[in-house]
């Protein structure tokens, strides 16, 4: 299993969290399991901003973002060079520390 250190959010996880993630899976899924309810307004698809994170440490450790992800992230609030899609970023065998940006592009979301 691999860790994620998540930063403190004020309205998501105040306190920060670090959480348990497979090899394999997306940094968003394994967020929301573990009850980090990370916007996803696109369901995970990649067609939308909302789950923008910034991984602080273990950014090279991931691979690339694609092409349709490095489009989307030029739309993200709170842009920064280590910004990634958390339904594309996939954990890999290296811990990681994740930062959720206050602010996401919702036109849609009923918290704001």
């Amino acid at each position: 299993m691999t860790q994620i250190i998540v930063l403190p959010n004020e309205n998501l996880c105040p306190d920060g969290a670090v959480i348990e993630a497979q090899p394999g899976e997306s940094i968003c899924r394994a967020l929301l399991r573990n009850d980090i309810e990370i916007e996803h307004a696109c369901e995970l698809s990649c067609a939308c901003t909302t789950c923008h994170v910034v991984v602080r440490e273990g950014f090279d450790a991931l691979a690339e973002p694609d092409e349709l992800e490095e489009d989307y992230l030029d739309m993200a609030w709170g842009l920064e060079p280590d910004s990634r899609l958390s339904c594309q970023a996939i954990v890999g065998e290296d811990n990681l520390v994740v930062e959720i940006p206050r602010y996401t592009i919702n036109m849609v979301s009923e918290q704001h």
